[in-house]
């Protein structure tokens, strides 16, 4: 029978559940443990799919095409756990299910209830994910705060749940918030006890407090928090904001004991602990050798958790290279009112990441001529394809007006149009190309260089595709289709030969990147990056024209 733990939040929202699930589970695998991820989630949007990125933050893309909550992206990076539809639930698909078997009779003919129906769903839901193989721990991230009606039918569930598999099995962890009051000169640890209350109130006894702090908590405080919130002074861990880095959170956790304290609770047979790869890690990133800027621009700039994976990835391509990497966050709409010369001038290279609807648009599409222009290293991804799909055609082929039917329905150069299959379709959740599709990379080409591979497979989300009606015309005026589906009909990839570096992609590599290993067209971007920044040093005359 697997182990379960259970992740849950107080005081506010925000603590970096998802972030300390994920270095639970990395530090677990360390010790030569299988773990496997989960995140149930308490709004009732069936996926996070049709939500804003202003709300929800970027929707994360696993290989079976499920659009999943963010954290799954910390759960990647950080684990080898294998994520798939069954770890990340709503509210909205737990209803929706049980509301179907209501539907074909299921409940012969009972009073459908929160409880049992609803949290039996829940009791399932986690069941399954430690059904898949050979499990030894699985990690459940209940979302939300503890005091919010939403998040009640979860903590319940797993309430539940211990008394139907045994508490010896389960173990509760409870993130919290342990404030410091300028005014007071101190830290307060009455929310923590408040925030336990609430969950001792449920019925839910935690095991272990995680507490995030501005500030080191002192012995007194550590015991005031055992004392009132029932457990044992060694299970209230510290977890300290980290300024420099989140792949610091491992080793802090670490460092107060609570691998051990997971093990010894859950009488877990794990090995001993070696963090040996994950430290020399942190020691490249700390002692970079070069340093440069690269500019995101794009739609969300201004709203982190948008291009989350993005940043992720830079940041793992910057520890491959030994290299420091400040990002510029400009907003697309921004370069329309103020050009791209007058914001993108001094960085070191470009990157348009993707997105919906038509603001911004034409912001990226010139920010892409200043950089194909300008010989400055250039990644577009998803969108960002297509947008410079649009200026190359505009631009060089001399096709005035093309765009993307997204945008112009009326164009008349669609030089991005939606596929066949995909124009019937009038639901917006679950209907886009979604998930891992293999390409074919054309030999010589710079994709196939940084791959190292001619055949790759990676995530996407998206209807709108190349229109291969334009690829012979792109063609002659030496835009390069390097990768595409095994059957040639969609474009996968596209590359400027002439530019020092120059690449978009339809798909979504940050989503495969990880700090041991990054992805590799961002490790090619960076490389070109560090590459002309050094050219720039070297000869400060003006950049010749592409």
């Amino acid at each position: 029978m697997p182990k379960h733990i259970f992740v849950t939040g107080g005081v506010v929202s925000s603590l970096g559940k998802g972030l300390t699930s994920a270095s639970i589970g990395m530090v677990l695998e360390q010790r030569g443990l299988s773990v496997r991820m989960q995140k149930l989630d308490p709004y009732i949007n069936v996926d996070p799919g049709t939500m804003s990125p202003y709300q929800h933050g970027e929707v994360y893309v696993l290989d079976d095409g499920s659009e999943t909550d963010l954290d799954l992206g910390h759960y990647e990076r950080f684990t080898n756990s294998p994520l798939t539809r069954n770890s990340n639930y709503t509210t909205g698909q737990i209803y929706l299910s049980v509301i179907e078997k209501e539907r074909r009779g299921e409940f012969l003919g009972k009073t459908v209830q929160v409880i049992p129906h609803v949290t039996n769903e829940i009791k399932s839901v986690i069941k399954k994910l430690g059904e898949d193989g050979d499990v030894d721990v699985v990690i459940t991230e209940i979302g939300g705060t503890v005091g919010d009606i939403e998040s009640q039918p979860f903590l319940e569930a797993i309430r539940q749940y211990s008394l139907d598999i045994g508490k010896q099995h389960c173990l509760y962890i409870h993130l919290t918030l342990v404030p410091y009051l300028k005014a007071a000169g101190e830290l307060k640890t009455k929310p923590t006890q408040h925030s336990v209350g609430q969950l001792r109130e449920i019925g839910i006894q935690p095991d272990i407090l995680i507490c995030r702090t501005e500030r080191s908590i002192s012995r007194d405080d550590r015991e005031k928090m055992a004392l009132f919130c029932n457990v044992p002074f060694e299970a209230v861990i510290e977890e300290k904001d980290k300024d420099f880095s989140i792949y610091e959170v491992p080793l802090s956790l670490v460092e107060n004991g609570l691998d051990e304290l997971i093990v010894q609770n859950l009488n877990l047979d794990a090995d001993p602990l070696d963090l040996n790869n994950w430290r020399d890690l942190l020691r490249r990133l700390r002692n970079p050798q070069h340093e440069i800027s690269i500019a995101v621009v794009g739609k969300y700039a201004e709203h982190f958790d948008a291009y989350k994976s993005i940043y992720e990835a830079l940041d793992h391509a910057g520890m491959h290279h030994q290299c420091q990497i400040r990002i510029g966050r400009i907003l697309s709409e921004d370069v329309e009112r103020e050009g791209p010369e007058r914001l993108l001038a001094g960085y070191d290279g470009l990157l348009v990441p993707g997105g919906f609807g038509e603001r911004g648009v034409e912001g990226k599409v010139e920010a892409i001529r200043f950089a194909r222009e300008k010989g400055i290293p250039f990644f577009g991804i998803c969108l960002g394809m297509q947008c410079a799909a649009i200026e190359f055609a505009r631009n060089v082929v001399g096709l005035e007006k093309a765009h993307s039917t997204e945008f112009d329905k009326d164009t008349p150069h669609p030089v991005i149009c939606l596929l066949d299959e995909q124009k019937q379709i009038t639901d917006m959740g679950g209907t886009m190309r979604l998930g891992a599709q293999p390409a074919v990379l054309a030999p010589g080409s710079l994709a196939r260089d940084v791959y190292e591979d001619s055949d790759v497979s990676e995530r996407h989300r998206h209807r709108y595709e190349f229109n291969n009606v334009y690829r012979q015309q792109f063609a002659a005026h030496g835009l390069s289709f390097s990768g595409a589906s095994p059957d040639n009909s969609l474009v996968e990839i596209v590359e400027l030969p002439s530019h020092p570096w120059f690449l978009a992609v339809q798909f979504h590599p940050e989503f495969k990147s990880k700090p041991t290993k990054p992805q590799p067209l961002f490790a090619g971007f960076v490389a070109a990056a560090i590459s002309r920044h050094a050219q720039k040093e070297r000869s400060p005359a003006p950049e010749s024209q592409v």
